[in-house]
């Protein structure tokens, strides 16, 4: 794996450019800075990989989707805080329960939530499945508050709740929709469940967190592209996941890799490093 992300480093100039039409547009500036997010990546891709250290989370869990099996675990059934991976739910919630080519119009109220997003302003038209992938890819906390007022936000926070009690989740609560509230709470076994249904029900739903190509204008017309946040979208084995953070929660992350030719959800909670938590599981399962 290791091979794969140093040539990608080198590679990285072509494959950035290459794949984003609207780069073209761009200024200067903006490619360059867009490469250099893109270097950091791999960089830290490659520092943490070399780690060899034991998982530090609070709490890990991986999971054979194909038949349910726990192939690795530690405090799975304790519950944490899981920040914006709560958004995995509301991606969920979203995609079951409105027309992605639905138009919202934007409003200050639901652009209120910390963490706006410049591209995302009143009285913008959009649709839900830019909101979806605005979500999804930048973490976009904005954007998902604008999702729930396509069913109304305590509708969509009570469908979100229902549908973890569908899932068996017995040990979730949700609060918001972006996940910065402390009280949306989770634990690593049953963000597996969730994992598991969004790869057999939902596969579009992790397509959309490997994507490093959303571009959306500002009022200006200027193209802005959302930063990745989900760490892994270079490396092949990762199939798609989300992932979170807040001072209280530490750093989270629920996702599924193909290991061995085996899909399997992986989550780490109240982590010090997901991304080395992450290496060190996937050497284990290997």
């Amino acid at each position: 794996m290791k091979q794969k992300i140093l040539l990608i480093l080198f590679a990285i100039p072509v494959l950035v450019f290459a794949q984003d039409a609207e780069a073209l547009t761009a200024s200067f500036t903006q490619q360059v800075e867009i490469l250099q997010q893109e270097i950091l990546t791999l960089q830290s891709l490659i520092k943490n990989y070399n780690l060899y250290q034991k998982p530090v989370a609070g709490s890990y869990i991986a999971v054979d989707i194909s038949n349910s099996s726990v192939l690795l675990q530690k405090n799975a059934d304790k519950q944490f805080s899981m920040a914006s991976v709560t958004k995995l739910m509301t991606a969920v919630i979203s995609v079951e329960n409105i027309g992605m080519g639905q138009e919202i119009t934007l409003t200050e109220e639901m652009l209120l939530p910390l963490g706006q997003t410049p591209v995302l302003y009143s009285g913008l038209k959009i649709t839900a499945n830019d909101l979806l992938k605005a979500t999804l890819i930048q973490s976009s906390n904005d954007s998902a508050e604008a999702l729930s007022y396509f069913l109304g936000k305590e509708n969509f926070i009570n469908l979100m709740n229902q549908k973890a009690k569908e899932l068996g989740m017995s040990n979730t609560v949700y609060h918001d929709t972006s996940g910065l509230s402390l009280n949306n709470k989770s634990t690593a076994s049953d963000l597996a469940r969730l994992m598991s249904y969004i790869y057999k029900n939902h596969p579009q739903i992790l397509e959309i967190t490997k994507n490093n190509d959303f571009w959306l204008s500002d009022q200006n017309g200027n193209m802005l592209k959302f930063k990745n946040v989900n760490n892994f979208y270079y490396i092949g084995e990762f199939v798609g996941g989300k992932t979170g953070y807040l001072t209280e929660a530490k750093q989270t992350f629920s996702s599924v890799f193909n290991v061995n030719g085996m899909s399997i959800a992986i989550t780490v909670l109240y982590s010090d490093n997901r991304m080395a938590d992450i290496f060190s599981i996937l050497r284990q399962l290997k």
